[in-house]
């Protein structure tokens, strides 16, 4: 359900703003935030600079934050998860990004200006790091806030031809429709990795969870092949037979089949190492299932995701663009690209699926704005 207005919403750790992407129209952006210089100009180019403001957000205060937002929206990063250890690190910026954000939440807590739902997106990872000890401080700093609290595991191939799973934390204070809760878990969005998260959440924690209800979603209908840029851009016949050299037999052994049968198919690879026969081996992993594998920032040559294209027997190869790996993220090409690759494809490694976000918030996160708007009415 969209609100026609747009309930405002503050959005922290905003990269590009890609959240905004999918939130709006339901929501209206009245405030945004992230540290790094590149996503700033990236969020600047998309949306404008107006509401944006760049820096720590252990740096905000409250009065940094415009009147009072139905919505915040946290996408802290992944990289920086200790979070556990009864908050005895609050008081230091580096404890935790997440410390920095609920921080701020309880400073507008105390001047009745808090939002009503919070949305917090990070990498399944959360569930278990620290033995879930981090998973478990989250949820039980929501609850002792006087939210109820619960997530999703939502994978962006769900709707765009990107393998990409992610928490979703959704917590709230507003009025809930007794259809946007169910009973018990239940696939795809509660996995038993978040199942088993939250079977180990201490008691007064659990008693503050609930299992959000939404849809499943329709088929995704898109392939890999579909989001491809026209491109004459490719590696030379060397550099993609050193490609295919380092793949595995089983998997030398795929491509052959896939050459031979004269069909036209594309998958995508990465490079990882591999431990063989006690040695460490790089090796060369690809798949031909449709998907692309999960975006990665560009820390190295490594990360990077290699598209190969199988087609009439002939095997060619090449990095994936800026402009395909916004597609795979859910963002359509009105989005203006960064000026240089490597900010384009940290910016969209390190961001969330547009696509899922706007699943997010047809769903659950605009009912839980409109509830209360209905009840003000």
């Amino acid at each position: 359900m969209h609100r026609d207005s747009g309930a405002a919403f503050y959005e922290f750790f905003a990269g590009g703003g890609l959240a905004r992407l999918g939130l709006e129209p339901a929501f209206a952006c009245a405030f945004a935030n992230d540290i790094d210089a590149a996503k700033a100009r990236a969020y600047a180019a998309a949306h404008g600079d107006n509401l944006f403001r760049l820096g720590d957000v252990w740096s905000l205060n409250a009065a940094d934050l415009p009147g009072s937002a139905a919505l915040a929206w946290a996408s802290f990063p992944c990289q920086d998860l200790s979070l556990a250890g009864a908050r005895g690190g609050l008081a230091a910026p580096r404890s935790g990004t997440f410390w920095g954000f609920w921080r701020l939440i309880e400073a507008l807590a105390a001047e009745d200006r808090a939002p009503e739902t919070l949305a917090l997106e990070n990498v399944t990872g959360l569930l278990t790091s620290h033995g879930g000890a981090d998973f478990a401080a989250i949820v039980t700093a929501l609850a002792s806030g006087g939210y109820r609290v619960g997530a999703l595991e939502i994978d962006a191939a769900h709707f765009t031809p990107q393998s990409r799973a992610r928490v979703f934390i959704v917590a709230t204070r507003a009025p809930i429709p007794s259809d946007l809760i169910a009973p018990s878990p239940s696939l795809p969005f509660h996995s038993a990795a978040l199942v088993n998260a939250v079977g180990a959440l201490p008691e007064d924690a659990r008693a503050k969870w609930l299992w959000w209800r939404l849809p499943t979603p329709a088929a995704r209908n898109a392939t890999l092949a579909d989001i491809l840029d026209r491109t004459e851009n490719w590696d030379d016949q060397e550099k993609t037979n050193r490609l295919l050299g380092m793949m595995s037999p089983a998997q030398r052994a795929r491509v052959l089949t896939l050459k031979k049968s004269g069909a036209t198919t594309v998958g995508a690879l990465f490079r990882r190492i591999r431990v063989e026969d006690g040695k460490r081996v790089q090796r060369a992993e690809a798949r031909f299932d449709g998907l692309a594998g999960c975006l990665r920032t560009p820390a190295g040559g490594s990360s990077r995701q290699t598209l190969l294209v199988i087609d009439r027997g002939i095997v060619r190869s090449r990095l994936i663009s800026p402009r395909e790996a916004a597609r795979l993220m859910g963002v359509s090409d009105a989005y203006p690209l960064p000026r240089t690759t490597t900010d384009a494809l940290h910016l969209f490694g390190d961001g969330v699926c547009v696509s899922a976000v706007k699943y997010l918030s047809d769903h659950l996160l605009a009912p839980l704005a409109g509830m209360r708007a209905r009840e003000a009415a």
